[in-house]
């Protein structure tokens, strides 16, 4: 995958910085959504924190009074290509079959924002307005150009400089961009320097707990230091996923990595059980995002101690009244409009 990601970034690069010059000239124009909007992306193939930090946004627009939506594309859902209302703000209406893995999370984990998937993003966005919706989160979205955003967060690693969708020149379009607190030295004063048009903003990946896919109970970040573990995934990037149960503590007796979105039919489970009785392990611990996709009643897994970690981002102060700041200004502007 990572040759083949290689491989393909000349083109992604190249087909984008063409979309870019076309937008750049007036020839192509995005369309204007009735609701603020926020958007989250990076400029590298991979995992790098979207959804986390999407999430992070939905429950701080919750605290501070919005009605916030996730507007996603629904990668693999059914109802990626029409689209689809996977929750109006009273909890998931379909499954992460219809819906996709990521935005069910969403809409399991906070029943009071809109999930929204499907390619025509507008579309999304004007159905959120219509329910009553006041913000809209977009999910993966900085390549999206078809859709106007009022402010574009873009995350960004500069050790995945060969394996990107565009070139780093196109953080000229970025309002914030959060690096990484592991980035190397003088990182985030290069950025500022290259582009002065965005803040800057430093940020960590945070283990928040441990949940029982049996019975929900949640348990501290810390719950199986010293313990033997054996640790499965289907993401973007496993590595990082066993490297941070390490962090914390846990003895990795084994690790399974499945494809992205990865759907555990009964043969990947049965897999996943006959790894664990070899390993030894005390329990089996899975990402959030697989997670939603495992009911262990009635299957191979239903006897093991099977958890997910949950994880969050702790970004640097100010982050978050900035992203309110602009929200707040663009509803004043669409209201001058309407």
């Amino acid at each position: 995958m990572k040759a083949f990601l290689l491989l393909f970034s000349p083109i992604s690069r190249l087909v984008c910085r063409i979309k870019d010059d076309l937008y750049a000239k007036g020839n192509l124009k995005p369309g204007k959504a009735p609701l603020p909007v926020v958007s989250v992306g990076n400029i590298s193939f991979g995992g790098s924190e979207k959804t986390p930090l999407a999430m992070e946004l939905i429950a701080r627009l919750l605290h501070r009074g919005w009605r916030p939506a996730l507007v996603s594309r629904g990668y693999r859902g059914e109802w990626e290509r029409e689209g689809g209302v996977l929750s109006d703000g009273t909890g998931p209406k379909g499954t992460w079959r219809q819906g996709g893995d990521e935005p069910y999370m969403v809409a399991r984990r906070y029943p009071a924002a809109g999930v929204f998937v499907g390619r025509d993003r507008l579309a999304s966005c004007r159905k959120a307005h219509e329910l009553g919706f006041t913000a809209v989160v977009l999910d993966d979205a900085f390549q999206h150009r078809r859709l106007e955003r009022d402010l574009d967060i873009v995350l960004f690693d500069p050790r995945k400089k060969l394996a990107l969708r565009e070139g780093i020149s196109s953080l000229r379009r970025a309002g914030i961009i959060l690096v990484k607190d592991s980035a190397p030295p003088g990182t985030m004063g290069s950025l500022k320097a290259s582009f002065p048009g965005a803040v800057v903003f430093d940020y960590r990946t945070t283990p928040k707990a441990f949940v029982s896919l049996l019975d929900g109970e949640t348990r501290p970040p810390d719950s199986f230091r010293g313990k033997s573990v054996l640790a499965f995934c289907g993401i973007a990037n496993p590595s990082r996923f066993s490297n941070l149960l390490r962090e914390l503590g846990a003895v990795v007796r084994g690790s399974l990595t499945f494809p992205d979105h990865h759907p555990y039919p009964a043969a990947s489970l049965e897999k996943i059980a006959r790894s664990f009785a070899a390993s030894g392990a005390e329990a089996a611990i899975t990402t959030e995002k697989d997670a939603v996709k495992i009911a262990p009643a009635g299957t191979a897994l239903e006897r093991i101690p099977l958890h997910a970690l949950r994880v969050g981002l702790d970004i640097e102060a100010g982050f978050y009244d900035l992203v309110e700041a602009g929200l707040k200004k663009a509803a004043a502007g669409k209201e001058d409009r309407a």
